[in-house]
């Protein structure tokens, strides 16, 4: 029996400490980052992700534009394209991580079931945000994002699957004048 409470406990703790990194992750588009786009995009940029880098490092984007990303996965590995800062990009790591030890994260697949269950238990797995998407190999999306006018801290774009980030997968977002 009180194995049986300690095991509970355990789960409560996990679930509890999900749904705080979820708060503070790299899907919010709170911390100066800008916010899914209401209107037209001023124009397109294409973004074409390989294995464990993006095919342009930086980008450059005027002050409170609204563009919109199209973004193609030519690596064998799924990528994310995340729009965020350095800290939700860390913040979103142990979420990647719970995705791949819960099967959703396949190497060079998704698990969109596996996601689903993982969504309805901690909050966390569908990867249904406005300021990123997760590509299986051969795989496009699309983001349309409107830009803030001035930003708090840097704005990159990082596939935060795990060790992708650290392999090098970001690049920086310059805005302009």
């Amino acid at each position: 029996m009180s194995l049986f409470l300690i095991r509970g406990a355990c789960l409560a703790a996990i679930v509890s400490f999900s749904q705080f990194t979820l708060a503070a992750a790299g899907h919010s588009s709170d911390g100066g980052i800008g916010q899914a786009a209401k209107g037209s995009p001023s124009r397109t940029i294409e973004i074409v992700m390989y294995d464990n880098y993006y095919k342009v490092d930086s980008l450059n984007i005027k002050e409170g534009e609204t563009v919109r990303f199209v973004i193609k996965n030519e690596g064998v590995l799924v990528h994310e394209f995340n729009l965020g800062t350095e800290k939700m990009h860390i913040a979103h790591e142990p979420e990647m991580l719970m995705m791949v030890q819960h099967g959703v994260l396949k190497g060079s697949s998704i698990d969109h079931e596996a996601g689903k269950s993982m969504q309805a238990m901690m909050g966390h797995g569908a990867h249904d945000e406005p300021n990123s998407v997760l590509l299986e190999p051969g795989k496009s999306g699309e983001i349309v994002w409107t830009f803030p006018k001035h930003a708090k801290e840097e704005i990159q774009f990082a596939c935060n699957v795990p060790g992708h980030y650290a392999a090098g997968m970001v690049g920086t977002v310059n805005l302009v004048h």
